[in-house]
């Protein structure tokens, strides 16, 4: 299926979660959000959170300072 990642179309295994996504794009986890639609998803959910034809994913990187 097709999803849209930071704006880019991205064709993905069909029925798959939020952590498969992460997973087959090999991005790193740590210290990143992530946001379907528009709307935060939190970490606890990644694994079960499944994904739509057309959803829009959003990797957020968090910053810090040290």
């Amino acid at each position: 299926m097709e999803v849209i990642v930071n704006n880019k179309a991205t064709v993905i295994s069909e029925s798959a979660t939020l952590e498969q996504l992460i997973s087959e794009l090999n991005i790193l986890s740590t210290g990143m959000a992530m946001a379907v639609n528009k709307q935060l998803i939190p970490r606890t959910q990644w694994k079960t959170f499944s994904l739509t034809e057309k959803d829009e994913e959003t990797v957020l990187a968090i910053a810090t300072s040290d």
